[in-house]
């Protein structure tokens, strides 16, 4: 069956966020000489900030008068200072590109807030080849529920046996099962830690695939 539909995370899979995320996140925390492991980043990782809040989280162990909305403004900084100094992930944008050209639709769909996400699309010049962005503020529910998934096979006018979805965390990997969508993990340094046993396929980056070897039976329906 040829494949209508590609529907793409965001962190971690199109660009490298996970680890400039946790690297700021500990550059705060060990201001206050705190700890924070990146088994505490991974709770994040794929999801929304209500599964694990780092802000609220070292609140709580400092016990003192700090703004989380502050926090928070100081981690982005930071972590946008470093993910600017990484490229696109090898291999995402000549597969995007080889999807376009042969008409097929593309959607990304991610838990982050849409201005993070159009942002960075935009400054690598990856923004036009989307048909469809979704991301927090499109869903009432993000990863590892499925909504976010559900609603791009809707914009894009396909079933979920028409769709591939690439991942690169457990959760967003359990979203799209739910949805029914087949899904390729394509993990980075640390996601690659992680279970991501329930992704129909899993391989080490977007370099390993081609469109037509995706039609010819890589993906199994």
């Amino acid at each position: 069956m040829t494949i209508k539909g590609f529907i793409f995370d965001f962190d971690g899979l199109i660009l490298d966020t996970e680890k400039p995320g946790f690297l700021a996140w500990k550059e705060i925390f060990d201001r206050f000489d705190q700890p924070f492991a990146l088994e505490d980043w991974k709770k994040a990782i794929g999801t929304g900030p209500r599964a694990f809040d780092p802000a609220l989280h070292l609140c709580a162990l400092v016990q003192d008068s700090l703004d989380p909305v502050r926090l928070h403004e100081d981690q982005l900084s930071i972590a946008n200072k470093i993910i600017r100094t990484y490229p696109i992930l090898p291999g995402v944008f000549d597969f995007i590109l080889e999807a376009k050209a042969a008409g097929r639709k593309l959607a990304v769909a991610s838990s982050s807030p849409r201005s993070w996400v159009t942002g960075h699309l935009s400054r690598l010049e990856l923004i036009q080849y989307f048909d469809v962005i979704l991301t927090a503020e499109d869903v009432l529910r993000v990863k590892p529920d499925p909504e976010l998934y559900f609603l791009a096979l809707s914009r894009l006018a396909i079933h979920p046996s028409e769709a591939v979805v690439f991942e690169d965390s457990p959760n967003g990997i359990l979203a799209a099962n739910a949805a029914g969508i087949t899904c390729i993990a394509v993990p980075n340094e640390i996601t690659r830690t992680m279970d991501i046993s329930h992704a129909d396929v899993v391989i080490d980056s977007f370099t390993e695939i081609t469109l037509s070897f995706l039609d010819n039976g890589f993906v199994k329906y």
